[in-house]
């Protein structure tokens, strides 16, 4: 999938290259695991819609919720390969113009959601609107795919919920 965002008249646009599942009440690394919240709220949307969390008191992060009105699972966007609005990504990074290493830009939760402009306005914003949604570009085979164990958690480390495409220099680790 391609997530597109709108700033005006600027589009920004990566084809998202890795991500991480946090199931819920069965998973001790989600936000939803010990119920609703204020800060959670949004989770327990249906799906479609994203969910923005401030961590570290420092950093957006940002989740596409894809369950059922009530349930509580979301998927953490960790990295994006960038494919339009990088002189505009730069700036929102603070990167000068002429840095080279376009792997800066968004290989990482939070890279990514100051590339992209997201932040704490953004919650809940509905992913069939205008102003950030998701678009299928083409379709990755299976075989390209790789699984492996969450990252920057201390639960639940053992499920082998993060998913990346293999040899993509813009996956975060």
């Amino acid at each position: 999938m391609h997530l597109v965002r709108k700033l005006g008249s600027r589009e920004l646009v990566g084809m998202i290259v890795e991500v991480e599942a946090y199931l819920g009440k069965r998973d001790p690394a989600s936000h939803a695991f010990r119920g609703r919240t204020k800060r959670n709220d949004v989770m327990f949307w249906r799906g479609g819609h994203l969910y923005v969390y401030f961590t570290y008191g420092m950093h957006f992060c940002a989740n596409v919720v894809t369950r059922n009105e009530g349930i509580g699972e979301a998927v953490l966007i960790r990295a994006v390969e960038p494919m339009k609005g990088i002189v505009t990504m730069r700036r929102n990074r603070g990167l000068p113009a002429q840095e080279r290493n376009l792997r800066l830009l968004t290989s990482g939760p939070a890279r990514f959601c100051e590339a992209f402009g997201i932040q704490r306005e953004d919650n809940g914003t509905d992913l069939l609107g205008k102003k950030i949604y998701l678009v299928q570009k083409r379709r990755i085979p299976g075989s390209r795919v790789e699984a492996s164990n969450r990252i920057g958690i201390k639960v639940g480390t053992k499920k082998r919920w993060r998913f990346f495409i293999r040899n993509n220099r813009f996956v975060s680790r």
